[in-house]
């Protein structure tokens, strides 16, 4: 690690100093009145997903063996949670990993980027006569939105593979931006009011014109919908949410200064304003060649990131009422290729979750440290699915019928125990 990086780093004494102090506290009266009496345990509950895009390496992570065959050159540090070891490269989040359960025997059936996705997205593989909606549009469309007057499923960074709605409807779909913390475009009116308004008369009149003689109102089409929560959005108050304008020079150097560094900022924003469900999304751990390189330059942007994050939700009473899940695709090969890489790798990888009321400092299952036996206590993604929407007061078993009339679960699998507090 660099010495300039050393030095932009915060412990987590320091940034839970700042975090609390006059620098950066909110009081009641800069919050909306709605965030500032829904917070803490008791505040709707709310998802945040640090989507690692590319599959990230379970052994440059959070499940390293250094020293043995597959191990590579890389060493491992102590944490918080006694007893276990990360990559030397997460230095801060060794720090308040004992807010996390480690997961470190994830198993996937599919080890294609976009099938892989699509599993652990949704809990269910690829199916060629429906779409089954991510876990973020079943927690914005199964949680009540109360007065949010901004989108309750938001995507946050460039992410390829959209966490869609599916069977759940387009409304369910998350509302991407593809450069948080920057200006949302589209938002403001390129003519006066005046000629603002003439054109919405001008649409009404098109609208009825097109549904007259039609079964239903325009009133109760998805059409008129959209176009209401449009409107209602362009003119919140809700929107400074997106911004990160007014946050402390200190605040954003935490974050760090790069597109997944404010995503994560925006995130507690958002979470703050009562929106459900987010995803932030990193790129760039697919790395077939240069593994090592790769990974740490990927380290260098999550470490910060995800450790501000954590403590910047407790500092703020929401740490209890979000769940908090950092996890790719699949992971990457305990053999070393050619390339110095490391090849997809369903069968045992890790994962973080915590947060929202579940059990925090456990590390369940293992992996072998020579990668030939298959990884102890395995936990497939069903039973992550059925746990977190257990947490946040969600029936995992409801049915929802799909367009067709076919009944499908939410999620197939079942609370995993250990996951939950005694």
């Amino acid at each position: 690690m660099s010495d300039s990086l050393i030095n932009c780093c915060w412990n987590r004494r320091e940034l839970l100093q700042l975090l609390t102090t006059g620098v950066v506290a909110f009081s009641a009266s800069q919050l909306s009145a709605r965030a500032a009496e829904d917070r803490g345990p008791q505040r709707g509950k709310s998802l945040i997903t640090l989507w690692l895009a590319g599959g990230p390496s379970q052994l440059e992570t959070w499940d390293p063996h250094p020293g043995t065959r597959i191990g590579g050159p890389i060493k491992a540090i102590d944490t918080s949670i006694q007893g276990t070891q990360i990559c030397e490269w997460y230095p801060q989040t060794a720090e308040i990993l004992n807010s996390f359960c480690v997961i470190r025997s994830i198993v996937s059936k599919e080890g294609d980027h976009e099938r892989g996705t699509y599993v652990v997205r949704t809990g269910y593989r690829p199916e060629p006569t429906v779409v089954h909606p991510s876990l973020g549009s079943i927690v914005y469309h199964e949680l009540p939105q109360g007065s949010l007057e901004i989108p309750g499923h938001v995507s946050l960074g460039d992410g390829q593979f959209a966490t869609r709605g599916g069977y759940l409807g387009e409304e369910s779909t998350a509302f991407r931006v593809f450069d948080p913390g920057r200006n949302l475009t589209n938002l403001e009116a390129p003519v006066d009011h005046e000629r603002h308004q003439r054109r919405l008369e001008t649409l009404g009149q098109l609208s009825q014109g097109f549904l007259n003689g039609r079964r239903y109102p325009i009133a109760s089409s998805l059409h008129q919908k959209t176009i209401d929560s449009a409107l209602k959005m362009m003119t919140s108050e809700q929107l400074k949410a997106f911004s990160i304008s007014d946050e402390p020079a200190a605040v954003l150097a935490a974050y760090g200064n790069h597109s997944f560094g404010r995503g994560c900022l925006v995130a507690r924003r958002l979470i703050e304003t009562g929106v459900r469900a987010v995803d932030v999304t990193l790129n760039g751990f697919d790395t077939h060649a240069n593994n090592f390189g790769l990974s740490q330059g990927r380290a260098e942007i999550l470490d910060p990131a995800l450790a501000t994050l954590v403590t910047d939700l407790k500092s703020r009473d929401l740490w209890d009422s979000t769940v908090v899940l950092v996890c790719g695709e699949f992971g990457r090969t305990p053999q070393i290729n050619p390339l110095d890489g490391r090849d997809h790798w369903p069968h045992g990888f890790s994962i973080l979750l915590g947060g929202g009321g579940l059990a925090s400092g456990r590390v369940i299952g293992a992996t072998d440290p020579e990668g030939v036996k298959s990884p102890e206590n395995p936990v497939e993604i069903p039973q992550i699915m059925a746990s977190i929407l257990q947490v946040l007061g969600i029936d995992f078993q409801k049915e929802i019928f799909t367009p067709i009339g076919r009944p499908i679960r939410l999620t197939s699998g079942q609370p995993l125990a250990a996951l939950f507090k005694a």
